[in-house]
């Protein structure tokens, strides 16, 4: 193992789910083009609680960007694959540089009532040998995040 992979290593990926009570079309929307209503910046950012809002740029190759509130901007990721309104998949690096991004999945599944959307977070190897506790982070982190996210959809 070098000092900067897991070379070898497969670390099993973050897995969520819910139900929201929203078309697809609208569950997909909330989740992109409304991240900065409803992402809890003030606990999963960089700035925390200088952070002003977020967005996601709704195209591959787009930004994910923290705005903080004198104006700086932290990138967490770049759109891979833009497919309104079933699937949105990015690359992950809050706070940190590119070359440690994961990826993160979501995927809006029509059903009875609503939407199932579900999340997967792969590629914790490129964090080396923080990885796991990171992993871990951001198994609770995420269970945060979906429940804002819940929340908005009820609203």
């Amino acid at each position: 193992m070098n000092g900067h992979k897991n070379a070898g290593v497969t670390i099993e990926p973050v897995r969520k789910q819910l139900r929201v009570a929203l078309p697809v079309e609208a569950a997909f929307r909330l989740f992109t083009e409304g991240m900065g209503r409803w992402w809890p910046l003030a606990t999963h950012s960089v700035g925390k609680e200088q952070t002003e809002t977020c967005f996601l740029e709704g195209w591959v190759g787009g930004r994910i960007v923290e705005v903080i509130k004198d104006g700086r901007q932290v990138e967490w990721g770049k759109v891979l694959t833009w497919e309104p309104y079933h699937r949105v998949s990015f690359h992950w690096y809050p706070g940190r540089t590119p070359d440690t991004a994961q990826e993160v999945t979501i995927t809006f599944h029509e059903v009875q009532d609503g939407t199932l959307v579900a999340l997967v977070h792969t590629g914790w190897e490129t964090l080396g040998a923080k990885a796991l506790v990171i992993r871990e982070g951001y198994d609770n982190g995420w269970e945060v995040v979906l429940r804002k996210y819940s929340e908005a959809s009820t609203q």
